[in-house]
């Protein structure tokens, strides 16, 4: 479990608001949502795609960097994060923007485009550990004695607030949506859906998907408490993470509905259908949402629901597996 302070208080939804009136000015927003017929055939649902895909650095993040490194005047010197890809390339892209500098923390081997993403931006890499909570680690020892504003990927009022701002583009799109599916890796997306969705409509359904390989938000939000695993075994780095973070789960436990796992073989089915039936071109974070769809079909009949497709910056090879990994099976 992360170390924040339990007088973190979690964001509000005039908090929500405030931080869609400051992003709007440095991204393409409204994200679209899609409607793609062909995947609601194969789904055998009325699902709609909530693009957050097509963002700058392809991904939902960047909203949270903009309004943290934009909004937060302790991070006005310089930050410091550890991320497997798109929370750096969040703070990368916001750094780049305010003329902020930024350091990554990532695990060794962590997804080259996403890497290079950082790097292209101007901010400096550095590659530690084997996986993201190892390069955590090593992040938060390295701004503790340099005195850097370290931003966590979940633990940040600020982040959850921005990345929040997608359900208020999906409510006034879709007024009639009964459901919301968010990938949850640390669970800063699905705590930000949950916060702006139960606010304005508290009998939505908001659903959270992990990846089996993957598990302590899932199971920590099951349990009540914190908990970590052993060892990360999923592709989709999106959604690996070894530890739970505690405002995220703080909001989850209030607000979510429910919870569900599913494996890499799904989500890299999930890949394939809506890269071949919608067009859409997702990582295996960003098939989340689509690979839980179709794992709660039966219950999830005759709703309308709107799936996150939280990032596209998925590699060549993990495109490959998905096409040869076939269509999705009962």
């Amino acid at each position: 479990m992360s170390a924040a302070s339990p007088t973190t208080l979690p964001p509000t939804i005039d908090d929500v608001r405030a931080a869609r009136d400051f992003i709007a000015a440095f991204l393409p927003l409204p994200t679209p949502l899609l409607r793609s017929d062909a995947l609601a055939a194969s789904l055998g649902l009325d699902v709609r795609l909530k693009l957050e895909s097509l963002l700058p650095t392809g991904a939902f993040k960047v909203r949270g960097g903009i309004n943290l490194v934009g909004r937060d005047p302790t991070a006005r010197a310089g930050v410091m994060a550890a991320s497997t890809g798109n929370h750096g390339q969040s703070l990368a892209y916001a750094g780049a923007r305010f003329e902020v500098p930024v350091t990554i923390f990532v695990p060794r081997g962590a997804n080259p485009l996403k890497v290079a993403s950082m790097r292209a931006l101007g901010s400096t890499v550095v590659e530690h550990g084997a996986d993201y909570d190892e390069a955590r680690v090593e992040c938060e020892r390295h701004a503790a004695e340099s005195g850097t504003r370290y931003v966590h990927s979940g633990d940040e009022p600020y982040l959850i607030a921005g990345v929040a701002t997608a359900t208020l583009e999906v409510l006034e799109a879709w007024p009639d949506v009964d459901v919301l599916v968010v990938p949850v890796g640390g669970g800063s997306g699905a705590a930000g859906a949950s916060l702006a969705a139960k606010a304005l409509r508290p009998r939505i359904e908001i659903i959270g998907v992990q990846s089996e390989g993957a598990a302590a938000a899932y199971l920590s939000w099951r349990a009540g408490e914190p908990l970590t695993t052993a060892a990360i075994e999923t592709f989709a780095e999106g959604l690996a993470t070894r530890t739970s973070f505690a405002l995220p789960q703080r909001i989850l436990r209030e607000r979510l509905d429910d919870f569900v796992l599913v494996s890499d073989d799904e989500l890299r089915r999930a890949m394939r259908a809506l890269l071949l039936d919608a067009h859409v071109v997702a990582e295996g974070a960003g098939a989340a949402a689509t690979a839980a769809a179709w794992k709660l079909r039966d219950r999830l009949r005759g709703k309308r629901i709107a799936l996150w497709v939280s990032g596209a910056n998925a590699t060549a090879a993990s495109i490959q597996a998905a096409l040869a990994a076939g269509p999705l099976v009962a």
